[in-house]
């Protein structure tokens, strides 16, 4: 389970969240998963955004938070890998290094994108001329992805320079890296305007995780998000909105996510052991489960988890 054990009790799912060893050190050496960044795209606070929610930023009320991004560290192997290369990329790159103790490492050994949305890629241009100058980076993408990047400036440039080197993903097809390291890609419905759309299951030959931080509704996949969670062991999942009407002056179909009230729906009825595999990741700026005490309990209070930025998961 993950470094953050959770007690079957009502009191101590409240305290989700407390690291256990020492801060900053994981329990065992080995292979992990470490969250760098939790929120929606556009980061926390969000630009042009004058409510409630990111003044408590501007106020020094709550904390900023980066986009969505996992990172994985292999310690037998001295590999760094990040899920996602976001706007935040040189903050959570630093981050990666800091948490792995690999401050020399001046690249990941690979960066997998899930999707052309632009939390999802654009951390890439710091890989450029103009910045760390980096030579054959791998980058995964999936096909219309790849073509995305080779065909588009300023993204073919980073290819042309051989800055970085792409790499095929196929839906369905596993990954295999050092140390029986497995990362496989799969579609979701999602607004693919630009590039398919992916989550990644992440496993080694002790544990599985599902990422999905992007998916319009559950009910367009055809698979059954309940019995993919039974199949692994942890699951980081789309928590854009926390609710419907969350967006003002905005249609909220335009941009459509399982509301995580939703989501804590289809698993009302699984027991306990089940629901502390979610993790919720991917909040938009208006979601109160960024800064709302009491929506943070009602959540881990029914059993459920809310990602913080250098969280560990074991692998």
């Amino acid at each position: 389970m993950k470094f953050i054990w959770f007690a079957l009790t009502l009191s101590l799912l409240a305290c989700k969240g407390t690291k256990q060893g020492q801060p900053g050190i994981p329990e065992d050496t080995g292979t992990y998963l470490v969250v760098l960044g939790i929120a929606q795209d556009g980061g926390y606070p969000h630009a042009g955004c004058r409510r409630d929610c990111c003044r408590m930023v501007f106020e020094g009320k709550e904390a900023p938070k980066t986009p969505a991004c996992l990172g994985i560290v292999d310690e037998a192997n001295r590999k760094l890998y990040m899920l996602e290369a976001t706007p935040a990329f040189p903050e959570q790159w630093r981050r990666l290094q800091e948490i792995s103790g690999f401050r020399e490492k001046r690249v990941p050994d690979g960066i997998f994108l899930t999707h052309a949305h632009i939390g999802h890629y654009t951390g890439l241009m710091f890989l450029g001329r103009e910045v760390m100058g980096t030579k054959d980076v791998p980058v995964y993408a999936m096909p219309r992805m790849k073509a995305f990047l080779r065909d588009n400036g300023p993204w073919s440039q980073l290819v042309s320079l051989q800055n970085i080197d792409l790499q095929d993903l196929k839906a369905d097809s596993v990954i295999q890296l050092p140390g029986g390291l497995r990362i496989t890609p799969f579609t979701v419905p999602h607004r693919d305007e630009f590039s398919e759309t992916v989550g990644f299951r992440i496993e080694t030959p002790h544990r599985k995780v599902l990422f999905i931080p992007d998916i319009d509704k559950w009910s367009k996949w055809q698979r059954d998000i309940v019995s993919e969670v039974q199949s692994v062991d942890d699951a980081f999942l789309d928590a854009t909105f926390f609710r419907d009407g969350e967006l003002q002056g905005r249609a909220m179909q335009e941009v459509p996510h399982p509301f995580v009230q939703e989501t804590m729906q289809l698993f009302e009825n699984q027991p306990i052991s089940e629901k502390v595999k979610v993790t919720f990741i991917h909040f938009n700026h208006t979601n109160p489960l960024l800064w709302d005490k009491k929506a943070q309990q009602e959540v881990q209070g029914r059993g459920f988890s809310l990602a913080a930025e250098e969280m560990r998961v074991k692998l």
